[in-house]
């Protein structure tokens, strides 16, 4: 459990106790009686539990261009059709969005793909010599219209962003956003333009520190390079990583670059996982990292292609365990920009979101899906609960827990250096400690004196006991000899 004082702020209401750091704080709820405060037991997580509601980003006109999507035809009017079906549209506030300009997108983008977007947008011309180098081809064709449907969403995450910084609300949501795959100069996976960035940046404007938690299928490798050289914005990314699986990154050990080092965690997940496993993957690490670089405000990428019954067949994942996750999230009480993703059973996509929104406001909905008009989309059972496959969960319990060790020893961090002093014997494979090592001294093999002595006994080299020297620097190579 989180420290109140990160979870709520330094409102009137709740104090840390006095030269109490958050880790030894722990999960103390502090409330103020007069003069005086006094300590509470933790509560069970609550939903948002915001006073202000949520921010729904939608229009008509929206919807129907996201609707223009080739890969997710309909998609957009299915997700909205559903929200509006179970009411919860009026538990929100409906803000129109506004259509990005060439100078907000290029706050990420450059120029000159901009303008080529723009350019076979307009002629939807698919064959244009350069468009190849501009990542335009079979995964995003350059089909008419696609520049302003990419302005569009792009548009519409940046309202959700300003939303939470004129604090008109502390959750916003824009399920047609999260398209996290595309580059500064290239299109990829479906993306034409990262609007998950671009929120980002524009959060970047009165949050001093962005934590980017992507829950996607797939790595969320556009975000993770845009701000691998930045300690400012935390990329967290849980996704499968299997061999020729789509995009090819995001190993445990890709961490960041330059400022930004052991400010990207990557949590590598193989096929069948279930909602159980996948919260307790999800929880541990986000305690973690939460401690560690105590947010300011949190985007959150939802993409629903983990969702059992998804045609990437790969996750065997409910609704109920992204929620749960949610959940968790929420219970922090940041501004909390909430994006869309992938999801290409549409059906599945709607039900998830939907329910996510329930998770949100708080309401428990439904079980039978209200008649409106894709109903006939939802059969044959027409309930908003999802069963999980037969499908193997062959993710192994002690790599689970070798991964999450791996990303503990991230936690502690000084100067962009591992605190090494949190890995028992045993909890993380000899040749990842060396490599560990190997990679936070740029491979010059020194490691910070008061940071290795406990981590396991080690035999001093004849020099050192010669001279009786304390083995004040360890080189990586000695790690052969961990007894």
């Amino acid at each position: 459990m989180l420290t109140r004082e990160h979870r709520c702020g330094r409102s009137e209401e709740q104090e840390p106790e006095p030269g109490l750091s958050p880790k030894k704080a722990g999960s103390r709820r502090w409330l103020r009686n007069g003069c005086n405060w006094k300590m509470e037991e933790p509560e069970e997580p609550a939903d948002s539990g915001q006073s202000l509601p949520p921010v729904y980003i939608y229009s008509p006109e929206y919807v129907s261009m996201c609707d223009s999507l080739a890969k997710v035809p309909k998609r957009a009017s299915m997700v909205h059709s559903l929200i509006e079906a179970y009411a919860l549209h009026k538990q929100m506030r409906i803000v129109k969005p506004k259509v990005a300009s060439m100078e907000e997108m290029a706050t990420f983008h450059t120029d000159a793909y901009l303008q080529h977007l723009q350019k076979v947008s307009q002629e939807g011309d698919d064959d244009h010599p350069d468009s190849t180098e501009y990542g335009l081809g079979y995964d995003c064709p350059a089909t008419e219209g696609i520049f302003d449907y990419a302005a569009a969403v792009g548009g519409a995450t940046i309202t959700a962003a300003q939303c939470l910084i004129d604090g008109v609300c502390k959750v916003a949501i824009n399920w047609s956003g999260g398209w996290h795959h595309a580059k500064k100069d290239e299109a990829s996976g479906f993306c034409y333009l990262n609007d998950a960035v671009l929120g980002i940046l524009r959060l970047r404007r009165k949050f001093d520190r962005i934590l980017y938690v992507d829950l996607d299928l797939h790595h969320g490798d556009g975000v993770e390079d845009a701000f691998s050289f930045t300690s400012k914005v935390m990329t967290v990314s849980l996704h499968k990583f299997s061999p020729g699986f789509f995009p090819g990154t995001g190993d445990v050990s890709d961490v960041g670059l330059g400022k930004g080092r052991y400010y990207s965690v990557n949590v590598p997940i193989q096929d069948g996982i279930q909602d159980e496993k996948y919260y307790h993957i999800c929880e541990s690490v986000l305690k973690e990292v939460y401690i560690a670089f105590n947010p300011k405000a949190v985007v959150l990428q939802l993409g629903a292609d983990t969702i059992a019954g998804d045609p990437m067949c790969s996750f065997n994942m409910t609704p109920v365990g992204i929620g749960k996750c949610l959940k968790y999230i929420l219970q922090w009480q940041l501004a909390t920009l909430v994006l869309g993703g992938g999801g290409y059973n549409l059906a599945n996509t709607a039900r998830c979101w939907t329910y996510l929104t329930g998770v949100i406001l708080g309401k428990t909905l439904s079980s039978e899906i209200p008649d409106h008009e894709f109903f006939t989309a939802y059969g044959p059972d027409y309930v908003l609960e999802i069963t999980p496959s037969c499908r193997p969960d062959r993710n192994e319990p002690h790599r689970v827990q070798q991964i999450l060790n791996y990303i503990k020893a991230l936690r502690s961090m000084k100067d962009g250096i591992f605190n090494l002093l949190k890995i028992k014997p045993g909890e993380v494979p000899l040749r990842e400690i060396h490599s560990m090592c190997h990679r936070l001294t740029g491979g010059k093999g020194k490691v910070r004196p008061h940071l290795v002595p406990s981590l396991l006994p080690i035999r001093l080299s004849k020099r050192e006991k010669k001279t009786k020297r304390k083995p004040w620097r360890v080189n990586s190579g000695n790690l052969k000899h961990v007894v």
